[in-house]
């Protein structure tokens, strides 16, 4: 199971039950084995049941000869989606660009559009490899993941290190406009999906993609970013203590800076040499800073097992969905190996999702007090399925809940220290992380 943006197969639909007239199309492709590629993908996403296990459908007395084409339980009628494809078909000008993949893509790409849910949404082959790709930490892009933030694509999250945090841009900026020259793009992200607006921003790296940003009392503002090969850790341990107004880095220090980038395939492998150094130095050591700033969330397991290496038993997070069959409360999944470390931890507006859970369980449970600027507020779980042919199917199927029950989506984790990060810092090792620094002053203190 994931949060974000897991397998599934599509049972092959049954081209002998479709009555349609044979038509010419693009050589070596049938229109009937088109459209039966087409209705049975569409149906099978229509008529899935709950778990998302797809294993055939009831097909009965589908015709689609001049009659309405008809579920028997869902009384749907397909007979204008074939008039708008023989329309396209026969009339539209450039012969050459229509594409039934691409056309039949298109079609279940809007069908998930239509729930109005930005993070529910079908990845054709392509987009689906860079889903993918961003559990497993490496692609060419600028370096920012993305959410909604008002409907709008925003940065969820800026990667350090990374082009895009280099010129500037922060959690929370809006993306209003995509230019990309040699990719003939110069689109507004109005109405856009996050699956295209990802598309259009990666490309091979030394590649430059200009993109507006809004952000919140400044105005638009254009940039113009060189794409790199974006590597993303997923966990860094530093010891270190604050001195003379900056973190100093230190095998002896006293605090561990224990920093989450994500919660992806690498991680928990990543979290436990962590976890094994710090206790190795448990007796030196003043306190934990956990910093999930910027975060933007990933598997949900590892988000659980994170918080059980704090907290001795209980439940974790809760998951509510449309029925029991997937609603769940997740307890504790191993034996607490730091508890009973002073700690802390650290959120900004792009900790999201299951980082959201873990820094929201450590709160409720244990009372820990969270630093910073308030999250970014995605309470929500998707359930990811790798289709047939090499695409996928993002699902919400529930909201995730605290252990006392709230349900922050839209509305993020108010940090009980709030600390703004001024506008010449950012969360780095260096002079200015005055979140950091004042993290470590309550431990301290």
């Amino acid at each position: 199971m994931e949060l974000e943006s897991d397998p599934s197969t599509f049972a092959e639909s049954d081209s002998a039950s479709l009555r349609m007239t044979n038509k010419t199309t693009k050589p070596g492709i049938a229109l009937s084995t088109i459209r039966s590629i087409a209705l049975g993908m569409i149906l099978l996403v229509i008529g899935a049941g709950v778990g998302y296990q797809y294993k055939g459908l009831e097909t009965k007395g589908l015709t689609l000869i001049g009659k309405p084409v008809k579920l028997e339980r869902s009384n749907l009628d397909f007979t204008q989606f074939w008039n708008v494809w023989d329309q396209l078909e026969q009339s539209y000008v450039d012969k050459d660009k229509i594409d039934y993949t691409k056309m039949v893509n298109g079609a279940i790409k809007g069908m998930t559009a239509a729930l109005g849910d930005p993070y529910t949404m079908y990845l054709p082959p392509q987009d689906n490899k860079s889903s993918k790709e961003d559990l497993n930490g490496e692609f060419d892009g600028v370096g920012i993941s993305l959410g909604y933030k008002n409907g709008t694509v925003a940065v969820q999250t800026p990667l350090e290190n990374h082009p895009a945090i280099k010129q500037g841009v922060k959690a929370g900026d809006l993306i209003v406009h995509i230019k990309d020259t040699a990719a003939d793009v110069d689109k507004d992200t109005t109405g856009m999906t996050l699956d295209e607006a990802v598309k259009l921003i990666r490309g091979k790296k030394g590649t430059p993609v200009t993109l507006t940003f809004y952000r919140e009392g400044k105005g638009p503002e254009e940039k113009t970013i060189i794409r790199d090969t974006i590597t993303m850790p997923s966990v860094e341990l530093i010891t270190g203590d604050w001195k003379n107004g900056k973190w100093e880095k230190s095998d002896a220090g006293s605090i561990a800076w224990l920093r989450v980038y994500r919660f992806g395939e690498n991680t928990q492998e990543q979290w436990d040499m962590a976890v094994n150094a710090i206790i190795a130095q448990r007796s030196s050591l003043k306190g934990i800073v956990l910093d999930v700033r910027n975060n933007p969330g990933g598997l949900l397991q590892t988000s659980i097992n994170m918080a059980s290496d704090f907290i001795a038993d209980g439940v974790v997070v809760k998951q509510q969905g449309r029925t029991s069959a997937v609603s769940e409360t997740y307890t504790v999944s191993r034996r607490a190996r730091l508890m009973g470390i002073p700690m802390n931890v650290l959120i900004n507006g792009g900790s999201a999702s299951a980082s959201e859970i873990l820094a929201g369980a450590l709160r409720d449970r244990l009372n820990i007090k969270l630093i910073g600027e308030k999250s970014f507020g995605k309470g929500t779980v998707q359930e990811a399925l790798d289709l047939k042919g090499g695409s996928g199917l993002h699902v919400t199927i529930a909201k995730w809940l605290l252990p006392n029950g709230d349900w922050i989506h839209e509305k993020g984790l108010t940090p009980a220290i709030e600390v703004k990060l001024p506008e010449t810092a950012t969360e780095s090792a260096t002079l200015g992380d005055t979140q950091l620094e004042a993290a470590i002053k309550e431990l301290t203190k």
